[in-house]
């Protein structure tokens, strides 16, 4: 099979592959399936995200992480490397080897900034305050005192 040019219409295909194999897993189909009410819609809606993330055609204008959040409850680390997993092995077999290569890239980092999104909290983290220090007469400017 040739490989899928990396333009519109290729970049469709290309989804419509990789979210079927999505829908068909077993991990990864439960949770998109009953996230998903409309499939050709939201088909439609994540060849424009890719479109603009590869070509920089603008044509996405969603909120990827408030639509990931929506699911927050279903979503794990895990299910994030099952995805990326899905999308290497099916970017390699449709895509040319650069083609695919970067769009292994762009999806590793997307996801990265998803789950730090959905899972990092500063308020869990301890916050390293500054050193606390009860000041004497040592520690106050000297002031001379002129006649």
């Amino acid at each position: 099979m040739a490989a899928l040019e990396m333009d519109d219409e290729g970049l469709k295909a290309l989804v419509d592959a990789f979210y079927a194999r999505v829908r068909a897993d077993a991990a990864l189909g439960p949770i998109f399936n009953n996230a998903i009410a409309d499939w050709p819609e939201h088909l439609d809606k994540l060849a424009a995200f890719w479109s603009s993330v590869i070509l920089t055609s603008g044509r996405y204008k969603g909120q990827p992480v408030p639509a990931h959040m929506k699911h927050k409850d279903r979503i794990t680390p895990a299910l994030f490397d099952r995805w990326l997993a899905l999308w290497a092995q099916t970017t390699d077999e449709l895509m040319t080897p650069p083609a695919a290569a970067a769009l292994q890239d762009r999806a590793a980092r997307i996801a990265q900034s998803l789950q730090l999104a959905m899972f990092f909290r500063l308020d869990r983290q301890p916050i390293p305050g500054p050193a606390r220090r009860t000041a004497d007469a040592t520690d106050l400017p000297q002031r001379s005192v002129l006649p």
